[in-house]
């Protein structure tokens, strides 16, 4: 079904992007010419994605690098012609373009080139929003009960999406980035690695992650993609230092627990109530649930404080906007009772590698036990 999806979502605004901006802008004698060159270009994503995995070699790697920007530069071209469209429905009555003026080949030859640039421009740079990695910054009060410290910082990492093609450099600007944080916890929000994670390469990435320090240690959740590649066992994890916490409870010392949730694709998950029946009740509970699915349920337990990914914060505009109506947090922070809720937009993406709404980021939350 997701692939359904995708690919209709990929097949039905190209079919209208092709058909309107043919009648729009290609003169009659040369839409023969318009017509391939536009099959051509447009036929390269879902090639690259049904034949050429696996493959190797320079030319399969500049049609995955082409691909990659095609999807979100057909996005913004669609949306440049809808709005055209419907400045068209206003002008009927505005009368702003006259239907002479619309005729002239100036006129289509500067709108198709403008829809074209902005286009190009928004996905590049959507690309170097993308490769930049930031931080967003909270500090918070919880009660510290019986807990031995004073405070907490950890820095909370989602959707790494990690692979062969992942580019090795980012990750080692990662890790860099983190070690100027110097969290005293780490956790991974789930979607850390496709597929099984084996190979020479990501066996490199695990040891650039497994370098990162941590006193309170690392930990993470699976995500939905972890389901997809049988990471269950773990196998990346184990490699990279991270202590996986599926449906499980780590009492951190005298200081506090962490309880890790099952990603909802987990016919076996528990509820939060029955998970934090193991955890300390003396001390703060930090609760890590990949998706922010639960928040208003999770928000009458005893989680003091819940970490979440997933939605990254829908990537491309405007696909935020449905993000923010499907959740009630698609992004960002709230309070809602007394827990403290962080959505991240992920440090990394699955689909192209580029950014429109949302950024690369690391959450650091400075936590006060009062």
């Amino acid at each position: 079904m997701f692939h359904l999806i995708f690919t209709l979502a990929f097949v039905v605004p190209n079919l209208y992007l092709f058909f309107r901006i043919g009648k729009h802008f290609i003169q009659k004698g040369y839409r023969i010419q318009y017509g391939l060159v536009y099959l051509l270009l447009v036929s390269i994503y879902p090639f690259v994605n049904t034949y050429s995995a696996g493959k190797t070699g320079l030319v399969y790697e500049i049609l995955s690098w082409v691909a990659s920007y095609f999807l979100p530069f057909y996005l913004y071209m669609f949306l440049s012609v809808l709005l055209f469209d419907l400045f068209l429905v206003v002008n009927r009555s505005a009368k702003v373009v006259s239907p002479e003026r619309r005729g002239t080949t100036r006129f289509k030859a500067t709108w198709l080139s403008a829809f074209l640039l902005v286009s190009a421009v928004v996905v590049f740079f959507g690309a170097i929003n993308f490769k930049t990695i930031r931080t967003s910054e909270y500090r918070i009060e919880i009660p510290g009960k019986a807990s031995d410290i004073d405070g907490l910082k950890i820095a909370f990492v989602s959707d790494f999406h990690l692979k062969t093609q992942t580019d090795i450099h980012f990750v080692e600007r990662y890790v860099a980035k983190i070690a100027e944080i110097r969290p005293d916890l780490i956790i991974y929000g789930g979607d850390v690695v496709e597929g099984r994670g084996s190979g020479e390469k990501m066996d490199s990435i695990a040891k650039i992650l497994r370098e990162i320090p941590a006193k309170y240690g690392v930990y993470a959740v699976l995500g939905n993609h972890e389901s997809y590649g049988a990471q269950a066992r773990g196998y990346f994890f184990d490699k990279a230092g991270m202590q996986v916490l599926c449906d499980s409870v780590a009492v951190i010392g005298r200081s506090f627990n962490l309880a890790g949730r099952l990603d909802n694709r987990y016919r076996e998950r528990i509820t939060t109530v029955e998970l934090l029946k193991s955890s300390n009740d003396s001390l703060p509970v930090i609760l890590v649930d990949h998706r922010p699915t639960d928040i208003l349920e999770n928000s009458k337990t005893l989680a003091d404080i819940q970490f979440s990914g997933h939605t990254h914060n829908g990537q491309l505009f405007p696909l935020n906007l449905i993000i923010a109506g499907i959740y009630r947090i698609g992004w960002g922070y709230e309070k809602i009772e007394n827990t403290h809720f962080f959505v991240s937009s992920g440090i990394m993406l699955w689909g192209p590698p580029v950014r429109t709404t949302g950024k690369s980021e690391i959450v650091v939350v400075n936590v006060v036990f009062k």
